[in-house]
């Protein structure tokens, strides 16, 4: 059985609570991502999505100088390097998120999207069906605002 330590990506952008919201932006768009985890040396205390950004930073009109910590989520879904894919796949089906840290001793050492699952084709079905569960959901999300 596949685990995430197989398929994870290492080389992560990260961030520290010294940086402010508008770096966190820059940094998403430079890097092309939605997603950054916020470290303290290297031991992971939080992520940051871009609809974070959005909910708890500029439609609370937040300034792009106010701290990390403002828009934050300071207790991620985590997931070891242990943890199998189809737990994994579990897991953000379950949780309706897209990516997740992966820890090793309160250090992060990865990320795992719920794309990589797909792509490394090792749990399609549980893929597949995370996949569908979270678009739903924000089609649900969506659709509710209209």
């Amino acid at each position: 059985m596949k685990k995430l330590q197989d398929i994870m990506t290492k080389d992560c952008v990260t961030i520290t609570k010294q940086d402010n919201i508008y770096e966190i932006a820059v940094k998403m768009k430079e890097h092309d991502i939605g997603f950054i985890p916020i470290l303290d040396g290297k031991k992971l205390i939080g992520v940051v999505t871009d609809r974070d950004l959005v909910l708890r930073g500029y439609a609370d009109k937040r300034s792009g100088s106010g701290s990390v910590e403002e828009v934050m989520s300071n207790q991620p879904i985590i997931a070891t390097p242990e943890t199998t894919v189809d737990e994994a796949a579990r897991i953000m089906a379950n949780k309706q998120i897209r990516r997740l840290p992966v820890v090793q001793n309160g250090e992060l050492v990865g990320v795992v999207a719920i794309g990589d699952l797909a792509v490394h084709k090792f749990s399609e079905e549980e893929a597949g069906q995370a996949l569908s569960e979270i678009s739903e959901k924000h089609r649900e999300t969506v659709g509710s605002t209209s």
